[in-house]
């Protein structure tokens, strides 16, 4: 059964429920666990997720739940901290004995809970970046986001279209910025790519003048940043600010309108990789995401305001996650985590996904779009 298509109908009246294949169950709901960054430093990333998982809970449950089940989603606010991270996990597995776990808004607190889930042999999808979540694979543990080795790649594959051989890099020193540089270093020899710049900024940190004065007199011909949060904002105004007429790219760790808001007139001409959802409406009719794009974009900007893809992330979890425990027609955890497993062309927001025993993520490449903020949107550029 697809819920999705399902939902549809029901809005339209053609269907009276989700069916009722285990009344027995009908009174032991679906338990749906989550830990978020919906406060703090990497609240743009928590406050939309947990807004989108919210929102089709209660629209699930409005229309009859899953196979007869309601749906409990039991969240904690993390604020970003990999601690409170694992002792939030603990107790969603240990109180509050969820069946799923769909969270982890960033890179630190999804590989911090990582051993937790696979000890306790529950299925956890993640939403966060970092390659490391799904490389190598581990059982228990998938995620949803397009990988920062996927980010770099595409940014290298765009610069070599440009001419571009020279690249500055600079990150930030959170999880995810570490990862991305890691990335970006191991990947670059193999597009002709030579990083003459490697510098770095803390969480905190609000001037990175000095660092891009040692890249301007570096002989970049472009400038790579990974981070998020307020950093790659304070990054792009300071290029602006210095006179360093070079390329800036970012990487989709700042996909969405909040990144373009922070940076304000010095966004302009930024690139980088992102998920079709932030150009929906620029997609040709013949995409088979743009009407799952269009569907989720308009119902969340309905009530919410600007769509980002992070909340995309959500949106593609939770249905994954329930799928999966509608095929399995149980919520007996081997079972669940065997279907997502086999998830095979799931069209959601961040691309088609098709996972398998050796991919734990199931996008490609063609999942990205290359984006260019112009007049202070999004554009495509390829």
């Amino acid at each position: 059964m697809n819920i999705r298509k399902t939902l549809s109908a029901l809005a339209m009246g053609t269907l009276l429920g989700l069916g009722a294949l285990h009344q027995a169950l009908a009174a032991e709901p679906i338990k749906i666990g989550s830990f978020l960054a919906v406060t703090g430093p990497a609240s743009f990333l928590g406050d939309p997720e947990l807004k989108t998982l919210q929102m089709y809970v209660d629209e699930i449950n409005g229309k009859g739940g899953v196979d007869g089940r309601q749906i409990e989603l039991v969240h904690y606010d993390t604020g970003g901290s990999p601690k409170k991270a694992v002792n939030f996990v603990k107790r969603l597995i240990q109180k509050d004995k969820v069946d799923v776990i769909v969270g982890g808004s960033t890179s630190g607190s999804t590989l911090a809970v990582m051993p937790l889930v696979a000890k306790a042999r529950i299925p956890f999808i993640s939403l966060a970046g970092s390659v490391k979540i799904v490389v190598p694979p581990q059982k228990w543990t998938f995620k949803m986001p397009h990988t920062d080795a996927m980010a770099a790649a595409k940014i290298f594959g765009d610069m070599k279209k440009r001419g571009i051989t020279k690249v500055a890099l600079i990150s930030g020193s959170g999880g995810f910025g570490k990862s991305g540089r890691a990335q970006s270093l191991k990947l670059a020899p193999q597009y002709g790519i030579e990083i003459v710049a490697d510098e770095s900024y803390g969480k905190k940190d609000t001037d990175m003048t000095a660092q891009l004065a040692k890249i301007r007199d570096s002989g970049a011909q472009a400038i790579l940043n990974f981070g998020f949060g307020t950093g790659p904002a304070i990054v792009t105004k300071n290029v602006r600010q210095l006179g360093i007429d070079l390329p800036l790219y970012q990487s989709h760790g700042v996909a969405s309108k909040k990144f373009i808001e922070l940076a304000g007139d010095a966004a302009e001409g930024v690139r980088l990789p992102a998920a079709a959802l932030l150009v929906a409406d620029q997609l040709p009719d013949s995409d088979p995401q743009k009407p799952v794009l269009l569907a989720y974009k308009n119902k969340f900007e309905a009530k919410y305001g600007p769509v980002s893809t992070f909340g995309g992330h959500a949106y593609d979890g939770l249905f994954i996650a329930l799928e999966a425990i509608d095929r399995a027609n149980s919520t007996d955890k081997e079972k669940v985590r065997d279907e997502i497993e086999k998830t095979k062309g799931f069209i959601g927001t961040g691309g088609i996904y098709n996972m398998s025993p050796q991919d734990h993520l199931g996008l490609d490449l063609s999942a990205f779009k290359m984006l260019e903020i112009r007049n202070g949107d999004w554009t495509i550029v390829e």
